[in-house]
């Protein structure tokens, strides 16, 4: 039976607020710096992801939680011009809408997040008749969920039984505590995208190696993303190396891991295989660098085919 969609996402809600060019000076309490640029714009992990596969072909819907206001209107907003079906996101009255600050300082930002409702979306907001429209279910930002957390192996177990494949990114936890049991999780997670320093923390090991042997037992794929050092998968069939695609004029890197589990995500569905999916992963992160923010660059597929071809020497087809 033909899906409705091909991905729905679960995840958080919420705006960025980046403040770029700000020299090398730090902001300080009781002083005040400078920033020459800033743009407001859609943020979160996973709905930088969601547009991003719907600009690249995918049928995405998204369910999350955000309040009743203007920020509210800015995803919804975003979201739907990119063509992502927002019809399963819950406005709340009592909660506002989530935004993250974000100072930029070249590869590397310093972030302030307000959750707001994003904190409030819980398993009992996600049925098996949401699931069941779609062939692939994606969670991004579980420690930005704590009405999800303590239900999020149960999530992926639901979603496994109504035949979706999975992915998972954990993202940043803010309380670093890390207090996801992987063993419980991991099962029910086909493709696990951390970063280098995620997936150290979430295993308490000191390497990318001691890491993976860690969770080798349980885990199906995992693509450990290390910025320029590019990006591993790991599966107890197959290991890849893939490099980055140079950019020699990055505008900001917010984003780019959130780019590449589109690119990766978009032709795992499709079920390519899996170097096929690193590569374009790889393009896809590279593709983000170009402009401010998560979405900028992904305006349209024609936009992100002559990017990839201009700047990177690849031909989208």
């Amino acid at each position: 039976m033909d899906k409705k969609y091909d991905v729905i996402v679960v995840g958080e809600l919420n705006v960025d607020l980046i403040f770029d060019k700000l020299g090398d000076k730090l902001p300080e309490v009781g002083k005040e710096i400078f920033a020459n640029e800033m743009i407001l714009t859609l943020g979160s992990s996973s709905a930088i992801l969601a547009a991003n596969m719907s600009t690249l072909g995918s049928r995405v819907c998204f369910i999350g939680k955000i309040g009743k206001d203007s920020f509210a209107d800015l995803v919804l907003t975003s979201l739907e011009s990119k063509g992502v079906d927002t019809s399963s996101i819950i406005q709340s009255s009592e909660h506002k809408t989530g935004i993250t600050v974000a100072c930029s300082y070249g590869n590397d930002r310093a972030m302030v997040t307000h959750p707001g409702a994003m904190n409030h979306l819980t398993i009992d907001d996600i049925t098996t008749e949401h699931l069941k429209q779609a062939k692939h279910m994606h969670m991004s930002s579980v420690f930005f969920q704590p009405g999800l957390k303590p239900d999020v192996a149960e999530l992926f177990k639901r979603a496994k039984e109504a035949g979706l494949t999975t992915s998972f990114d954990p993202q940043w936890d803010p309380n670093e505590k890390w207090d996801v049991d992987l063993k419980e999780l991991l099962p029910y997670v086909d493709v696990f995208l951390p970063n280098i320093e995620e997936i150290k923390f979430m295993t308490g090991t000191k390497s990318r190696d001691e890491a993976l042997e860690s969770i080798a037992d349980f885990a199906n794929i995992v693509i450990v993303k290390d910025g320029e050092n590019g990006s591993f998968l790991w599966s107890k069939n197959e290991q890849i190396n893939q490099p980055i695609f140079t950019n020699p004029d990055i505008v900001d890197t917010i984003g780019a891991g959130d780019s590449f589990n589109s690119g990766f995500l978009s032709k795992f569905i499709e079920k390519q295989p899996l170097k096929k999916c690193t590569e374009f992963g790889a393009l896809t992160g590279a593709i983000n660098t170009t402009s401010a923010g998560g979405t900028t660059a992904f305006s349209s597929i024609n936009d992100v085919k002559d990017i990839a071809l201009n700047r990177f020497g690849f031909e989208i087809v």
